[in-house]
């Protein structure tokens, strides 16, 4: 297929802003995504969403490892685009809104993945939909900004761990498989890109008898990162600084704790204890 470059050219096409547009141009990395699609095929076929296919150079690389694609795209000009090519006659081209997409008609309960490079400014909020969506994917493999991908990964106690790490890390395994340059890219973004694998856990590796009530209380101990966890979870939740003193002491944990020194089993002990 034509670069995406002569692409954009051919159709007098220049990227927008709004979108949060920087079109993938690395071929190679391209093919290197669809394969990491591909890995750990499930005992079931599966199908493949693409989220802001652009000028479809991921889904170019899907089409040829023979997988069943439906390429996702926000933008019209982009969908005549992609309907064009030939290369891409295999993939179905759906002109939507992946935040508002319904997944679950298209895949009725059977296995699909998501991969795509994600917009800046839609790439959190999908992730979540996606990993708290019932039969939701079991596979995610998406290109996000450096930092994003960090925070997915991130370790208690440093500055990247937050409330996303933990509630991406109780649904999924999380990896950065590939670092992306500017370079890769068309217009050249600002900052690095990575390529993250997320597959979804069999089992969660915590005990939680109630996940609203965990979420609630993992979003609410990162609400004030200088304050104590006990300041915390009365500023956010109402809960009085001596119950949740009470249950640390009960898990054997410092009165003194922030949110951000606790691991994902401690969240879950933690929200158990305060139900009590």
């Amino acid at each position: 297929m034509e670069s995406p470059r002569a692409l954009l050219r051919q159709f007098g096409y220049k990227p927008k802003k709004r979108f949060g547009q920087h079109f993938l141009i690395d071929a190679g990395a391209a093919a290197r995504i669809a394969r990491l699609v591909c890995e750990s095929p499930p005992a079931e076929d599966f199908s493949v969403f693409e989220i802001g296919p652009g000028t479809g150079s991921l889904t170019d690389a899907l089409v040829r490892l023979r997988l069943r694609v439906t390429a996702i795209e926000i933008d019209s000009a982009m969908v005549g685009i992609l309907r064009a090519q030939p290369e891409l006659q295999a993939a179905q081209i759906v002109h939507a809104d992946a935040l508002t997409f319904d997944y679950a008609s298209e895949t009725s309960g059977k296995s699909w993945r998501v991969t795509g490079n994600l917009p800046y400014n839609i790439a959190t909020p999908l992730v979540l939909r996606f990993i708290e969506m019932p039969s939701g994917p079991e596979r995610i493999v998406v290109m996000v900004q450096r930092d994003v991908a960090q925070r997915f990964c991130a370790e208690p106690a440093t500055a990247a761990y937050g409330s996303l790490t933990v509630a991406v890390q109780y649904a999924m395994h999380v990896e950065i498989a590939l670092v992306l340059p500017p370079s890769a890219f068309y217009p050249r973004p600002k900052v690095e890109s990575a390529v993250v694998v997320l597959r979804r856990r069999e089992r969660n590796d915590v005990s939680v008898h109630d996940e609203n009530w965990f979420l609630q209380v993992v979003r609410a101990a990162f609400a004030y990162r200088r304050k104590t966890l006990a300041n915390t979870l009365w500023l956010a939740l109402g809960i009085e600084r001596p119950v949740t003193a009470a249950a640390l002491r009960e898990l054997d944990l410092d009165t003194e704790i922030r949110g951000e020194q606790l691991t994902l089993d401690d969240f879950a002990r933690l929200a158990a204890q305060l139900r009590r």
